[in-house]
């Protein structure tokens, strides 16, 4: 060292660059460094890489400002980076592009570097069959050892794994100190936040994948069932049949099933559970009854009757042929199978609780295809939208909603419990009722509290946020906590709801910017939907493009939906979309179109009063209700007024982020009050818009005076008024 610090004090500025220091493997070379790094003189820079930590923490308190580490966050870049990066190499990439090429590189220098000389060479970015993965494959994996190997290969097939996961799958204990090497060593498998977690980068995932495809299938048909019997002991149940899939365990595979119930089943493409059982032995079929109960709703649940038919007469072999079942199982078999096949009887609710009764009378315990932490409504966040069959029936369908539900409950330890109450609330707010819809909301409420039924909590809330927007009232629970609670959950589904419920509510306000993504972007065709809750999923993505005024889609698109509902006897959906359509034929000023759209809905609606439909669009249809040929029925008349009573309401919360801080003591209805007095209305006339009397609207003024602290006489109190919402706006 003596001798180098000599010699070398002598040189101009000097470099000294060492390269894949990882291969010395002996201490005493890091050693050796740190000692020469402290004598060096400052014309003299060292340059170490390696794929690994070689410094100590004490190594690096000792060298203080003699070492810069540059460390793996150093030789990685964000999205705006990534953007500057690729531009600055003279490369042009479309803005999909550049998002394809971070998710691929997770903005690692070395993986960015590849990909666009790929890029460069072929004018496209490398897919799935590029030989980018096979570069990359002898850069980070063939160098390990073949134990290193072989557990890059196994733990790839999980998105993330713990430690604890990695020994239970590879039944070695060894394995967790090759994790923590592995993670220090190598950036492309990362420690999450929790710090329990572990990730591997995308590229390392694929080509970890296909390495694991090279093992023998003996030992592969091993690690998936490993993979398999984690994920089923942790209830990670889409994970669980993917990988018995995978290693054609299809025993285990029909378990998985059983025990979900059907849940996270809904969210695979009926395709590929199609394509396993395509594949599983009608003898390992036979074995699992239970499943074959699950399979069926499963099928019912994505429109393929056919099947669900094929698999009942399977069924049905099983009872008859399998000696061990005793009478009391055969019973709870042919039970839960009524049960099943009442849902081809979807929304005819007495044609339903005759089977339900029937299953009830055959069962000696609930139902196991069905659980009570399942979805009920088949995605849809309203009851009354599935069960409203046609002018004159709401009333009879509300009163068997209330005596046939018990039965259902019965069978099935609850499940969808409060729908009957959920209803009645919804009937009474699309009647105007809002009092009355508040109230049985709250008995809703009460009855699901605390029994984990988020699909009835999000149908509450469904409601909660129109009742909002057309009265003085505040939802249990803020959109953005609900989402929070749901991701606890891991329920696709639930969070589709959720989507819903959101995008309807802020289309309705008028802030498209809000609208989550899935319906703002119209990417519904990306998720999975179950075909009974398709059509009002639909219904609110209409509603987003007539806040998005692309009017000519919602025209486009309204025939389809209507034949879908006529075929569903959805009159409420098609309600809302007769009004929706006719909502976007008058802003395109096709007037005779529009009108004949209208008539058709309000003639539709007037025998059950159900105006929330035509409310909820009033700031569309207002010229065209004043002017259409039924404006003098009641009901129109009703329509007309309580449009402009929600409308005044919608403004009103729009305003309300907006707020001075000033008014903040008052009142929702005061502040409305306020909001006509600036803009010049007498106490006439705000009495007509609010619906209440001049001496009402006169304690309300008086009370707004008291609380911002005005005084005066009447005229000159209204000045004060005036310029203090001038001084504040």
């Amino acid at each position: 060292i003596e001798d180098m610090c000599h010699e070398l004090s002598k040189t101009g500025s000097c470099y000294i660059f060492i390269d894949d220091f990882h291969l010395l493997t002996d201490s005493r070379a890091s050693a050796f460094l740190c000692m020469l790094a402290r004598r060096l003189s400052g014309n003299v820079h060292l340059i170490v890489a390696g794929r690994n930590q070689f410094l100590s923490s004490a190594d690096i308190l000792c060298l203080g400002g003699k070492v810069y580490q540059i460390g793996v966050e150093q030789l990685r870049l964000n999205r705006k980076e990534l953007a500057v990066y690729v531009k600055r190499c003279g490369i042009k990439l479309s803005e999909k592009q550049t998002e394809t090429l971070f998710y691929s590189s997770e903005g690692w220098f070395s993986a960015v570097y590849l990909n666009l000389q790929i890029f460069l060479e072929r004018g496209v970015l490398p897919d799935g069959a590029s030989d980018i993965y096979a570069a990359f494959t002898r850069a980070m994996i063939e160098p390990l050892s073949a134990k290193q190997r072989e557990f890059l290969a196994v733990m790839g097939i999980a998105d993330e794994f713990s430690a604890e996961m990695a020994v239970f799958v590879t039944e070695d204990e060894e394995v967790r100190a090759m994790v923590k090497i592995l993670t220090e060593q190598n950036a492309f498998v990362k420690c999450l936040a929790d710090g329990v977690t572990f990730r591997f980068h995308h590229m390392m995932k694929e080509c970890a994948n296909r390495v694991f495809a090279a093992l023998d299938e003996e030992k592969q048909a091993f690690y998936l069932n490993r993979f398999g019997l984690w994920y089923e002991q942790h209830s990670q149940y889409l994970h669980a049949m993917d990988v018995y899939r995978r290693s054609k365990n299809y025993d285990a595979f029909l378990r998985v099933v059983k025990n979900d119930a059907g849940i996270l089943l809904a969210s695979l493409n009926a395709q590929e559970v199609m394509n396993v059982l395509a594949e599983c032995p009608v003898s390992i079929l036979k074995a699992h009854p239970l499943a074959i109960l699950v399979l069926m709703r499963s099928m019912f649940n994505w429109r393929l009757i056919p099947k669900m038919m094929e698999l009942k007469v399977l069924l049905m072999e099983v009872v008859e042929e399998n000696a061990a079942l005793s009478d009391e199982e055969r019973g709870n078999l042919l039970g839960e199978c009524d049960l099943i096949m009442s849902f081809l009887c979807y929304n005819d609710i007495g044609a339903m609780s005759q089977l339900h009764r029937r299953a009830s009378s055959q069962m000696s315990r609930p139902a196991i295809s069905i659980q009570n932490n399942g979805g009920w409504t088949f995605g849809s966040p309203s009851v009354l939208m599935m069960f409203y069959r046609g002018p004159g029936q709401l009333e009879s369908e509300l009163a068997q909603m209330d005596e046939c539900m018990p039965h259902y409950y019965k069978i099935t330890c609850g499940h969808g419990q409060g729908a009957e109450k959920i209803m009645r609330a919804e009937a009474a707010f699309v009647q105007g009722r809002f009092a009355d819809a508040q109230i049985e909301l709250e008995r809703a409420y009460a009855q699901i509290e605390g029994n984990g039924q988020e699909n009835m909590a999000l149908c509450c809330d469904f409601l909660a946020w129109r009742l909002a927007l057309a009265k003085e009232m505040k939802p249990h629970c803020s959109l953005e906590r609900r989402r929070t609670e749901l991701l606890r959950h891991h329920n696709a589904a639930w969070l589709n709801i959720w989507s819903g419920i959101s995008a309807y509510y802020y289309a309705l306000l008028g802030e498209s910017e809000k609208i989550p993504p899935i319906f703002g972007e119209h990417r519904l065709s990306d998720i999975n939907m179950l075909a009974p809750g398709r059509p009002m999923m639909l219904l609110i993505e209409n509603q987003v493009y007539l806040a998005q005024e692309n009017y000519a889609k919602v025209i486009g698109r309204s025939d389809g939906q209507l034949s879908i509902c006529e075929g569903m006897h959805y009159r409420l959906v098609a309600l809302h979309i007769r009004i929706q359509t006719a909502a976007a034929y008058e802003a395109m000023g096709k007037w005779q179109e529009a009108e004949q759209m209208l008539t058709q809905a309000i003639l539709e609606a007037e025998t059950d009063y159900l105006m929330l439909p035509f409310v909820e669009n009033y700031r569309y249809l207002k010229k065209l209700l004043l002017r259409c040929q039924k404006q003098e029925s009641l009901f129109v008349r009703y329509l007309i007024q309580m449009g402009e009573m929600y409308e005044m309401r919608r403004e009103c919360l729009r305003k309300e982020a907006h707020r001075p801080e000033v008014l903040a003591v008052l009142t929702d209805k005061e502040y409305e009050m306020v909001l006509l007095i600036n803009q010049h209305q007498t106490n006439r006339e705000i009495a007509e818009k609010m619906f209440l009397s001049e001496g009402s609207v006169k304690q309300y003024v008086k009370q707004i005076y008291s609380k911002l602290q005005i005084e005066g006489d009447t005229r000159t109190k209204r000045k004060q008024l005036l310029q203090l919402l001038e001084e504040n706006s």
